[in-house]
């Protein structure tokens, strides 16, 4: 059985899904991929683990950097759940490229490269919005690119983590 709860983002309203235990799914409603991996039978709950991710949704749409995680269990390919880890580990006001995470990747697995468009099809099929931060990652022209939202609520999420300033600011290389 999948759970699902609401939250009234200032982009618009989202869906949380989860296992009864931890948080499966956050998503932009109608983006692009919405609710992927959504068993049949689902059911509106009110759950510890959404009032935790309502916590964190509120800390994080006021412009604070939220001080925890709330539990995570994302389901897809070891490749996809690789690619994931290390967007969990972009701090709060920064951003990467494709490239930089498959090079991150490539070197954990010691081989001499790997593919930047692979990246960016387990990015883009983040089932996890904003707490897996897929949208702190960039074109290698430092242009917004990708993003199942869309690309205006990329640059506003961007622009939140900044207060405001201009986004292109955050690229920095790792």
């Amino acid at each position: 059985m999948m759970f699902t709860g609401s939250y009234a983002s200032p982009l618009g309203g989202m869906t949380m899904a989860s296992d009864g235990t931890a948080l499966t799914g956050l998503w932009f409603d109608g983006q692009k991929y919405f609710g992927s991996g959504f068993l049949r039978e689902k059911k509106e709950k009110n759950l510890p683990i959404f009032d935790q991710t309502t916590r964190w949704l509120d800390l994080y749409f006021s412009g604070e950097v939220p001080d925890f995680t709330p539990l995570l269990s994302a389901t897809g390919t070891p490749f996809q759940k690789t690619v994931w880890a290390v967007l969990l580990t972009i701090p709060y006001g920064q951003t990467r490229t494709y490239g930089e995470i498959a090079s991150v990747i490539a070197k954990e697995r010691g081989i001499p490269r790997l593919s930047a468009q692979a990246v960016g099809g387990a990015v883009g099929h983040n089932p996890i919005s904003l707490v897996i931060p897929c949208h702190r990652v960039i074109g290698a022209n430092g242009r917004l690119t990708g993003y199942a939202g869309g690309l205006d609520k990329k640059e506003k999420l961007l622009s939140l983590e900044q207060n405001g300033k201009d986004w292109k600011i955050l690229t920095k290389k790792i």
